[in-house]
Formats: structure tokens, sequence, C-alpha cells
């Protein structure tokens, strides 16, 4: 499979797909896709898997159901209509779980090189 040749929200559907497991067993977290040329390259979770109370370790918890995946999953695939004009960036996808309701937003960063700005424009 050329991942170039896939429409972005297909590659965000297939990471979203390989992060799935992962997703299961956290109750929050960052989910960052590293795009260049429109084409997901880097992509994972940033989260804490323990947190410390009263001086105890505790883990997450129970993560996202696959209710609470489908609607996330799907909102990352629909973030991508406001998506506009750039090509290289990175896309953050912050979720929580609190009293069982999943809560989501996400980050837009587009890059660009001045080198390949002056360069077009030379020419």
């Amino acid at each position: 499979m050329i991942l170039e040749q896939l429409p972005l929200t297909r590659q965000v559907d297939l990471v979203f797909k390989e992060i799935k497991e992962e997703l299961g067993q956290l109750t929050s977290g960052t989910v960052f896709i590293q795009i260049r040329n429109n084409t997901v390259g880097k992509f994972g979770v940033k989260h804490l898997p323990l947190a410390s109370k009263g001086g105890e370790l505790e883990v997450s918890g129970q993560g996202l159901s696959a209710t609470h995946f489908q609607s996330f999953r799907q909102m990352a695939i629909d973030s991508l209509k406001y998506k506009k004009h750039w090509t290289h960036g990175e896309i953050l996808f912050d979720f929580t779980l609190k009293q069982n309701m999943l809560y989501a937003s996400v980050q837009f960063e587009s890059n660009y090189n001045m080198s390949n700005l002056t360069h077009a424009k030379a020419l």
C-alpha cells in the first residue's frame, strides 16, 4: 500500500486502527499525527499511564470503550474538513474520559519552510 495515494482521511483512519488497543487502556492523553506532503509519517499517543494519589501509584484504569473509540475516531476524521491550505504539520487530538463521557479536542499546527518560499519565487 502506498500512503501517498491514500486520502488523508483514510490515513487517519489507519492510524486510529493501529492505536485502538492502546487507547482501550487509557482514560486520557493526546494522539499526535505528523504530516509531510499530506502524508502521515510519525504518529502515536502521549499519555500518563500512572497517577499518584496520596503517595500511592495507581494505573489509569479502564480506557476507551468501543463506542468511545468509534466516536473519537470519527471526530478525528471529521476534523480534517477544517485543515486548509497546508501540507506539512502536526495534528493533536486531546481526549479524556470523565464519568464515562468522552471529551475530545483537536489542534492543528501548520509548518512552512522559508527556503521553499524564496526558492519558488526566484523561479
